[in-house]
């Protein structure tokens, strides 16, 4: 599933060809992707103008003065900027038809093979539920590694599936908190609620530092992941950790372990983790 780096980097891919733009149709070739498509996509949104593009969470928003386009890309979804006569493809479900700039009409394409994206509503002045009860973001100034701390105090649940609650902290997925776990060396079995304060601000700048550099790099393209651009992502290749279950540790050559915490693939070094 694409996480923060991947929706961050479509949404700055995706800004410069659509924020100003007016929404001249909506076209919809099914009614649902994940859950039915509201009727406000289709009543409200052609003629307005997009302010601005959003990411919250994994979530990408369109805001006009009508309200905002609520979008998650899902399992494999992808959404491109595309010359209007571009030929329609399999699983290609929506467009907005968005009015031409300097280059032409152009229509905004979602793509999205397996059904598991969405396209929801958002009135103006309110909040979506499914963004309701969200944590911080991870590259804003309310996280750092004294809000870890605090939040973390009682809790013995393993500080990974700490970090992996959306009411703790939004996009920090498998991928990324496996990487900032092993650069901090933070074993991921470790309970939450044992990790001192010190090594939670170790934890969170990893978790800047890495998310950013993820950001950077164009996300992980695991499986499915394309940019905007069409292009993929190269920050698969630096991983330290995820998907390296019995290689060597880059730091001191043991075989890293593997095992499933609440469910998902971990990956540690035994040595260098603790």
């Amino acid at each position: 599933m694409p996480e923060l780096p991947e929706v961050e980097t479509t949404r700055r891919g995706l800004a410069p060809h659509v924020e100003g733009r007016r929404v001249t149709a909506v076209t919809l070739r099914r009614p649902d992707l994940r859950w039915p498509i509201p009727d406000e996509v289709t009543r409200l949104l052609p003629g307005q103008r997009i302010d601005a593009v959003r990411r919250r969470a994994k979530y990408l928003l369109l805001d006009t003065a009508m309200g905002s386009a609520l979008l998650h890309l899902g399992m494999s979804g992808s959404l491109r900027v595309l010359p209007a006569d571009t030929p329609v493809r399999p699983h290609d479900h929506v467009d907005l038809a968005l009015e031409g700039g300097r280059e032409g009409p152009r229509v905004l394409r979602f793509n999205d093979p397996r059904r598991f994206g969405c396209l929801l509503w958002q009135p103006p002045g309110q909040t979506h539920e499914l963004l309701a009860d969200l944590g911080p973001e991870p590259l804003s100034d309310t996280f750092d590694g004294d809000y870890l701390f605090a939040m973390s105090r009682g809790r013995s649940a393993p500080v990974k599936t700490f970090l992996m609650d959306q009411r703790v902290v939004v996009g920090v997925g498998n991928i990324y908190v496996a990487e900032a776990l092993f650069a901090a060396g933070v074993s991921p079995l470790r309970a939450a609620g044992k990790v001192s304060r010190e090594r939670y601000l170790r934890l969170a700048e990893e978790i800047r530092r890495i998310l950013d550099h993820a950001i950077a790099r164009g996300g992980t393209t695991l499986r499915d992941f394309i940019a905007p651009d069409g292009a993929p992502g190269y920050f698969e290749q630096e991983l330290s950790a995820y998907g390296r279950g019995g290689e060597p540790c880059p730091r001191c050559g043991r075989a890293l372990k593997q095992a499933a915490i609440g469910q998902r693939t971990t990956v540690w070094c035994g040595h260098c983790q603790k």
